[in-house]
């Protein structure tokens, strides 16, 4: 194995660690399911490709507001982030999620956009052209059990998603011990965070602010939430419960 390999492989297994020992909500699904195959899979400072074309997510998604929730909005709580980060000395060649796991010791600036990088690269993930459908398996059987059925599961987040008031998001998430659990966040929180009022690891997280789908739907918030059931990922989603 060639030396730089073997460096990165090191390197890796230390972060991987690091973030166990940082005390994470549920880093334990965090660790398996968003950290293999050699490559990171935590959230750095900059921007990634999203996974498909502007145009990929329609009719649910139109690609105006794609491209605009993108290279505008997305790409400025990135660059905002990195501002934050260099002013409080944060070391960015590490994970945020070790930022956001004590965000309360850091400044406003730092939790908005912090919240808002991490929140956006999330979510990007959550979908895919076509959508992917909940294919038989440990997710599936879970949501079943702890919801009464997908239909039940839908509507509670569907509900958590109207009823945010303002902006902010839904989410489904792990708790420590992997119980699955709905609630939502104001403005770019999320429940990595030790401020936020729910705690745990995010499996599926859906964009309410406005920005998000006013372009398309102006205020019928209800419309482009059942839309977007018909492009998540779920592939992506049991893969971070289960570790893929």
């Amino acid at each position: 194995m060639p030396s730089s390999r073997r460096q990165f492989i090191n390197s890796s297994v230390k972060t991987t660690a690091a973030i166990v020992a940082a005390g994470i909500p549920g880093t334990s699904i965090l660790a398996k399911s968003r950290y293999k195959n050699e490559v990171s899979g935590f959230t750095g400072y900059e921007q990634t490709p999203l996974p498909y074309d502007y145009a990929d997510l329609e009719p649910f998604i139109d690609a105006q507001t794609m491209d605009i929730h993108y290279s505008r909005h997305a790409a400025a709580y990135a660059s905002n982030l990195r501002d934050a980060a260099k002013a409080e000395g944060v070391d960015q060649s590490k994970p945020l999620e070790l930022v956001l796991a004590k965000v309360s010791n850091y400044s406003i600036k730092l939790r908005n956009n912090g919240g808002g990088h991490y929140n956006h690269e999330f979510f990007w993930r959550c979908m895919i052209k076509g959508g992917a459908a909940l294919e038989e398996g440990v997710l599936k059987t879970k949501l079943i059990n702890q919801f009464g059925s997908i239909e039940s599961f839908q509507l509670q987040f569907s509900d958590a998603a109207k009823n945010r008031f303002g902006s902010g998001w839904a989410w489904l998430y792990a708790d420590k011990d992997k119980q699955l659990r709905i609630g939502s966040t104001p403005n770019q929180d999320n429940p990595l965070m030790d401020i936020s009022d729910i705690k745990g690891t995010p499996l599926l997280g859906l964009d309410v602010w406005e920005h998000a789908y006013y372009l398309k739907y102006q205020n019928k918030r209800a419309d482009y939430i059942a839309g977007w059931w018909k492009i998540v990922n779920w592939k992506t989603v049991e893969e971070r419960y289960v570790g893929g």
